[in-house]
C-alpha cells in the first residue's frame, strides 16, 4: 500500500524520501535494481493516496522493471498555485529521485487530471537537448533518462473554457461565462490557468504558451521526446472535464463510439492513432464548428506530436457520475475503473522493449519472430501491425 506505515502491500514496499513523494517497488528478488522510474502525479485537492491502486498493480505486474514515484509535493491546497509553480515542485522533486537512484535509465509519467498539466510543465523544465548536433532525428532526454511513456488520463489539455468543456455548467454559454470570471474564487490561481484568464505580465495564457517551444521551456521538444504518448479520456459521464479537452480533439473529430465487447477491458470504448501533423498544414481544419480560435491553437500545438487516443466509457457502470474519479481507481470502492488501469500496465511496455530487456545479452534480431506473438481480437488492433513496421524500420538490426 502506498504511504510507508500504513501496512504495505504483500510483496510491495514503500518509503517516503525526505522531500516528499513516496516510491514503491517489489521486495522480490532481483537480479537487478529497477531501472525504470514511473512517476505518478495526482490531480487537483489530490494527494499520493489517489494513485495507491495504480501504484500497487504496476509494481506487482512488471516487479523487475518498476520503481513507482507518488507525487506528494502538491498535496491538497498546494495544488491551487497554478501549473506553474506546481510544474516546478513536481521538477524538483523528480530531480531528487534520479539523484539518490543512479541505476535509473528510463522514466515514464502517469497523471491523473490537471496533474498532466502539472507533469507537461515539469517535463519542460527537466528536458535536455540532444547530445548530437547531426543527427537530426536524434531526441531529447528528461534529466538524462531515456523518456518512454507519457500518460495522461481525464487531463483538460485544452483547459476549461470554451463550450462543454466542463459539462458540470451543461453547456449553458451565460454558466461557462460567469465561471470563467469567478473561478478564481474557489480554485485560485489554477483556476485562472485552467480557464486561461491568466495575464503574467502581458504574457499569453499559460496552457496556449504550454502548446509550443516557449522561450527557455521546451514544452514541445519535451513532450516529442517520448516514446510514446497517451491520452486517456471519459467519452461520457465525466462531470468534470469534457470529452474534448481531454482527448485533444475537434468537436468535429470526436469519433462515434459502441458499447465495449471486450471482457478485459469492458470501459474501453474506442482506441486510434493520431500521427502528428505539421502546424501550417493545419489551417483548414478549423470549421464553423470551431469558431474558439485559441483553442484551435492549443489542438494544432499539441497535435504537433503524435498520440494514441483512448476513449472510455462508465455509462452501464453504477458509479458512473464519478467517472472522472474512478477512471483513475481513486478509490478503493471505486474499481470499476481497474480494466483502464490494467490497459495503461499492458500497453506501457511496448513489444520491442520488452524483447529488448528481456532475453539479455548479446541480443539477437533472428530470434524475434520465434519469441514474439501478437493476438488481435478486433479491428483496431491490427493497427498494430503497420506500427510495429514502421518501428522495425527506425532500428539499426545488427
Amino acid at each position: 500500500m502506498v504511504g510507508a506505515g500504513s501496512g504495505e502491500a504483500e510483496g510491495l514496499r514503500s518509503e517516503e524520501s525526505l522531500s516528499g513523494g513516496v516510491d514503491v517497488w517489489s521486495d522480490a528478488v532481483s537480479s537487478h535494481a529497477p531501472e525504470h522510474l514511473l512517476v505518478m502525479v495526482h490531480g487537483i485537492l489530490g494527494s499520493t493516496t489517489d494513485w495507491q491502486y495504480g501504484a500497487n498493480e504496476f509494481v506487482k505486474q512488471l516487479p523487475d522493471d518498476i520503481i513507482v514515484h507518488c507525487n506528494e509535493k502538491n498535496m491538497n491546497t498546494l495544488t491551487l498555485d497554478g501549473v506553474d509553480v506546481m510544474g516546478q515542485r513536481l521538477a524538483d522533486e523528480v530531480l531528487d529521485v534520479i539523484s539518490r537512484k543512479p541505476e535509473l535509465t528510463k522514466i515514464s509519467f502517469l497523471a491523473h487530471s490537471v496533474g498532466g498539466l502539472v507533469a507537461r510543465y515539469a517535463i519542460a523544465k527537466l528536458y535536455r537537448h540532444p547530445n548530437s548536433t547531426f543527427d537530426s532525428k536524434a531526441e531529447g532526454t528528461i534529466c538524462g533518462l531515456e523518456a518512454l511513456n507519457f500518460i495522461t488520463v481525464a487531463t483538460p489539455h485544452l483547459g476549461s473554457r470554451g463550450n462543454k468543456q466542463v459539462p458540470l455548467l451543461f453547456g449553458f454559454i451565460t454558466m461557462e461565462k460567469v465561471a470563467s470570471r469567478v473561478i478564481h474564487w474557489i480554485f485560485r490561481r489554477t483556476g485562472r490557468h485552467l480557464f486561461l484568464t491568466d495575464d503574467d505580465e502581458g504574457e499569453p495564457p499559460l496552457l496556449q504558451r504550454m502548446v509550443e517551444d516557449y522561450g527557455d521551456l521546451y514544452f514541445i521538444s519535451a513532450l516529442r521526446a517520448f516514446k510514446r504518448r497517451v491520452a486517456y479520456a471519459n467519452a461520457d459521464c465525466d462531470h468534470i472535464v469534457g470529452w474534448r479537452t481531454s482527448s485533444i480533439r475537434r468537436k468535429t473529430e470526436l469519433p462515434k463510439w459502441e458499447e465495449s465487447l471486450s471482457e478485459k477491458y469492458p470501459h474501453i470504448v474506442h482506441e486510434e492513432y493520431s500521427e502528428e501533423i505539421d502546424p501550417e498544414k493545419c489551417q483548414g481544419l478549423a470549421t464553423d464548428c470551431d469558431l474558439d480560435l485559441l483553442e484551435e491553437k492549443m489542438v494544432t500545438g499539441l497535435g504537433s506530436v503524435s498520440w494514441e487516443k483512448v476513449d472510455v466509457s462508465f455509462r452501464t457502470s453504477m458509479g458512473r457520475f464519478a467517472a472522472h474519479s474512478i477512471i483513475q481507481v481513486k478509490y478503493a470502492f471505486m474499481n470499476e475503473g481497474a480494466d483502464v488501469i490494467q490497459h495503461i500496465i499492458d500497453h506501457f511496455q511496448n513489444i520491442i522493449s520488452h524483447f529488448e530487456t528481456s532475453l539479455g545479452d548479446p541480443l539477437n534480431w533472428k530470434d524475434f519472430p520465434s519469441k514474439v506473438a501478437v493476438q488481435m481480437n478486433d479491428t483496431h488492433p491490427t493497427l498494430c501491425i503497420p506500427e510495429l513496421m514502421r518501428t522495425l524500420m527506425g532500428i539499426e538490426l545488427e
